[in-house]
């Protein structure tokens, strides 16, 4: 290590230093924000569970045997096309297909996986990635509905289903207030119901529902109940819902997909989608 020497050379080298050393600092401060930026995934992308992976991890253990359920798939872009064929010998009866998210993006594998799902025998449903920062609920529901995302009483449709969860892209309630979510997703649902007669149903987390609803219990009487929670249990629902209508139980499936069990036998999901 160098003696420093008196004078005005080594106070001008002590003041070198420590300007390089706060300008080393001030980089180190900003990389947070920057990688966080770099590291948000392209819009569409998204599909169920996505924030509940970033919160709770992958994965999810299997639940215990129990009466009356029915095993279903949730399928997006990120499956491709899917081989229905393994699903349907595997047990999986139900199975809902992402058709849209916001009013920008539309599912390529849409065609594939909805009609595919039907022709090997499943009752199945499109769902809608909602992105409250980009559009109104109208809008989306109406994207949704020109898209994929509508319903006969064919007993082999069942009504959408409203993903709304963790943000991928920022803020994870989407910059909205508790009250401004409730009212962006009751117009969502009040459209979507105008356009096809049926309450689509909500997909979300608890937790995400406390943060960004203040878990608002105005709905549990009308729409029916996707809960995700990768564990043994649902757990805890949301203010309003008495009992999940479906539980997504892991984003690992033996096969492909998230994994799904319905609450209740085969002949329930038919009561579902004739409404």
């Amino acid at each position: 290590m160098p003696v420093l020497r008196s004078g005005s050379t080594d106070r001008s080298r002590i003041a070198t230093a420590v300007g390089t050393l706060l300008a080393v600092l001030s980089l180190l401060l900003t990389l947070p924000a920057a990688a966080g930026a770099a590291d948000a995934p392209p819009r569409g992308s998204a599909r169920m569970g996505v924030g509940v992976i970033a919160h709770d991890g992958q994965g999810g253990l299997p639940p215990g045997s129990r009466a009356a359920q029915t095993e279903g798939v949730d399928v997006s872009s990120h499956q491709g096309n899917v081989n229905w064929s393994s699903l349907w010998s595997s047990g999986v009866k139900w199975a809902y297909v992402k058709a849209t998210e916001g009013t920008y993006y539309k599912n390529p594998y849409f065609a594939q996986q909805y009609n595919g799902s039907y022709n090997i025998g499943m009752i199945r449903g499109a769902y809608h990635f909602a992105t409250p920062d980009t559009t109104t609920g109208a809008a989306q529901a109406d994207y949704f509905v020109n898209n994929g995302g509508g319903w006969s009483r064919d007993g082999k449709t069942l009504p959408g289903a409203l993903d709304i969860e963790w943000n991928p892209y920022g803020a994870a309630c989407f910059g909205k207030t508790q009250s401004g979510m409730v009212t962006w997703i009751r117009d969502f649902l009040n459209r979507y119901k105008a356009r096809t007669g049926r309450d689509a149903v909500i997909y979300t987390a608890t937790s995400w529902w406390t943060q960004c609803t203040g878990n608002y219990s105005g709905f549990g009487a009308a729409n029916p109940l996707w809960i995700a929670r990768y564990n043994t249990t649902p757990g805890t629902l949301p203010a309003g819902w008495a009992y999940q209508t479906m539980w997504q139980y892991t984003s690992s499936g033996p096969i492909v997909g998230d994994h799904n069990k319905f609450n209740g036998a085969l002949d329930r999901v038919v009561a579902l989608a004739n409404g």
